[in-house]
């Protein structure tokens, strides 16, 4: 028999106009597995259903899929993407990490680094941030925005209402074309992180993940969370949601995730196309020759 989890996707969706207090959303839950051994055959299966899946996105041509990850440091970005697009054939996948804007980045709008990296149809693009980071880290530290060579008089109080309406603006062309966005928050408890952290010191092949700076943005940890309550309030859509996903868990993070990613393909009601006649009437061709083709090297 094989294992599943009994997974609500609609239990983590943020409502469209919904104010977001992220004291209100769990870190964590009780667990979709009763041990290790179950949250492996969950996975697997997972896994193996979201490779179906993409197999089936890339034969129909008619829809992309986007999957953005953001969250504090050391919330299991990494992790999710790893463990759950394991199965997916890279052909048809690509990540993408946005960190600090280069120079030619900062001579363009604040979108334009990302749009060039958007999915094209019959294929799965992730990003691991986003143009969310324009709406966040941007926000805690607002001399980034004075980096950024804007006119003064754009750089005002609403800048960052002008900004989420820019984001959604782009998200509903991009649903009207084809593409279907997932947007994943993971949350992570500031108890959770510490033990992370402390972690990746304990471990010798992880301390090049820490460094001092990161112990030094802790200290905005308010700051940050009421920047994605007021993101995640704004730009949660019917069309491209945000999922708050418990995160002190990683495995069942994961599981969360890709049931979430299931959903949404199976929603598509996806099929293999149907050869049409003349196409049918090709094949056999095909096939004769092939046959003949055997016989003669024979």
């Amino acid at each position: 028999m094989k294992e599943e989890m009994n997974t609500n996707s609609n239990d983590f969706q943020v409502i469209k106009s919904e104010t977001v207090k992220l004291k209100k959303w769990p870190t964590r839950i009780k667990a979709g597995y009763k041990s290790k051994e179950q949250y492996r055959e969950i996975l697997s299966e997972h896994i193996r259903k979201l490779s179906a899946q993409q197999s089936l996105l890339y034969a129909s041509n008619h829809y992309s899929l986007l999957l953005i990850f953001q969250g504090m440091d050391t919330s299991g970005k990494d992790g999710v993407i790893k463990h759950v697009m394991s199965g997916i054939n890279p052909q048809g996948c690509e990540v993408f990490s946005f960190k600090q804007p280069c120079a030619d980045e900062l001579e363009h709008d604040f979108l334009w680094r990302t749009t060039g990296k958007l999915p094209e149809r019959g294929h799965i693009g992730i990003f691991n941030r986003s143009y969310y980071e324009e709406v966040l880290i941007v926000r805690v530290h607002p001399e980034i925005l004075h980096s950024q060579g804007l006119p003064d008089e754009l750089i005002e109080a609403n800048i960052w209402e002008e900004r989420y309406r820019s984001i959604v603006d782009l998200e509903n062309h991009l649903y009207r074309n084809g593409t279907r966005i997932l947007k994943f928050f993971l949350h992570l408890s500031k108890g959770e992180q510490s033990k992370r952290l402390l972690a990746r010191i304990d471990d010798p092949e992880k301390n090049w993940k820490l460094s001092l700076a990161d112990i030094q943005e802790r200290k905005f940890w308010n700051h940050y969370r009421k920047a994605y309550e007021a993101c995640l309030s704004a730009t949660s859509t019917k069309k491209a949601p945000w999922y708050v996903i418990p995160a002190d868990d990683k495995d069942n993070a994961r599981l969360i995730v890709s049931q979430i990613i299931l959903d949404t393909l199976d929603e598509l009601g996806m099929a293999y196309p149907v050869a049409d006649k003349a196409h049918i009437k090709e094949l056999r061709s095909i096939h004769k020759l092939l046959l003949n083709e055997g016989q003669d090297a024979e």
